[in-house]
């Protein structure tokens, strides 16, 4: 298996990741607007014999978009295939996917806004006319062909639809984006997902732990599985509160679901940097992350919690982050005094 094109994972993936994904979109849980508007369109295709128009998928990471880009092709009944901007380098890469695909292929392209420019004008042409534009030949002989591939429904998922053209935007017949997800949501997701992995688990336990969760499943599954560890060894297979408490203590995961990462953010803003503001890219470098980290995982999640602000001039710290950490603000003129 190369790097740029991976399979479909199959249903009976033994990857526990894989095996909590839910297959039906009756299952797949949350997201209500997003389900029922694709639930239409795709029974509107089936209903016309035709590809599902192009989708394109918008929202942080770990809320299920490659989830849904599955359970569109096992829906539509139709070949499923993946694969990441980063991983397609050159022309070439994308011709050897796309003449390879068959009548309806399902093409998921993740991080689509890393596309390249001559990938991308590629890309227009294939889900536009459903040909490719191919060079034969070099130099003063060299001349342009085009090559016919069956009509497919491209997939695009982006966390950062803001770097994405507006020609390749223009070119999506269905846009959806993805939302947090709610605490009882999260519960229900932990529930199901408890059941599949055979443990117990109190409705309480599950409301901490989903609570807990940054509204994220992938945060949440991530938790669970930590949480059974603890249950497993201490509790006789169930999880209750009291061991969903134990355990998210140790694994410095508060109760506002921010983990040790989250907390030294906030903390170097502070200490380091008076409370703001300061740039993403020395915020970055003081806490030794990436800043595509730091503003794709941790910041839509402390900005949504009312923790820090994004400004013109940088990243500050409101009061609700001092009263979280148990810190106490003081304002001299313009100047913010830790105490």
């Amino acid at each position: 298996m190369n790097d740029i094109l991976r399979p479909d994972i199959p249903m009976e993936e033994d990857s526990q990741n894989n095996s909590l994904r839910p297959h039906l979109l009756k299952d797949f849980l949350g997201q209500k607007t997003v389900k029922e508007n694709l639930a239409i369109c795709i029974e509107a295709a089936k209903n016309r014999r035709e590809s599902l128009d192009h989708l394109f998928l918008i929202g942080p990471p770990g809320l299920g978009k490659t989830t849904l880009a599955q359970i569109t092709a096992h829906e539509l009944g139709a070949e499923f295939k993946v694969t990441s901007a980063p991983a397609l380098d050159k022309p070439k890469d994308l011709a050897g996917i796309l003449s390879t695909i068959t009548e309806g292929t399902v093409f998921f392209i993740d991080e689509i806004h890393r596309l390249k420019p001559a990938i991308e004008e590629m890309l227009y042409i294939a889900m536009e006319d459903y040909e490719l534009d191919w060079v034969i030949g070099q130099g003063a002989a060299a001349r342009t062909v085009r090559i016919p591939i069956p009509k497919f429904t491209l997939v695009g998922a982006t966390t950062k639809a803001g770097m994405v053209s507006s020609p390749l935007i223009s070119r999506f017949g269905i846009i959806q984006r993805f939302s947090f997800y709610e605490p009882e949501e999260l519960a229900s997701i932990i529930k199901r997902s408890a059941k599949i992995l055979e443990v117990g688990i109190k409705e309480d336990a599950a409301l901490l732990m989903a609570a807990c969760s940054r509204g994220t499943p992938r945060v949440a599954n991530r938790v669970l599985r930590r949480i059974r560890d603890f249950a497993q060894v201490a509790g006789d297979n169930m999880i209750t509160k009291e061991i969903a408490e134990t355990g998210l203590q140790r694994l410095e995961i508060d109760n506002l679901g921010l983990e040790k990462y989250d907390r030294e953010i906030l903390l170097s803003i502070i200490q380091n940097f008076g409370g703001g503001p300061v740039g993403a890219e020395t915020l970055a470098i003081s806490i030794g992350e990436s800043i595509d980290t730091l503003e794709d995982y941790y910041e839509p999640y402390l900005i949504q919690c009312g923790l820090i602000q994004r400004t013109p001039r940088g990243r500050i710290v409101t009061e609700k982050a001092y009263t979280h950490l148990g810190l106490q603000e003081k304002h001299h003129g313009d100047e913010r005094l830790l105490f």
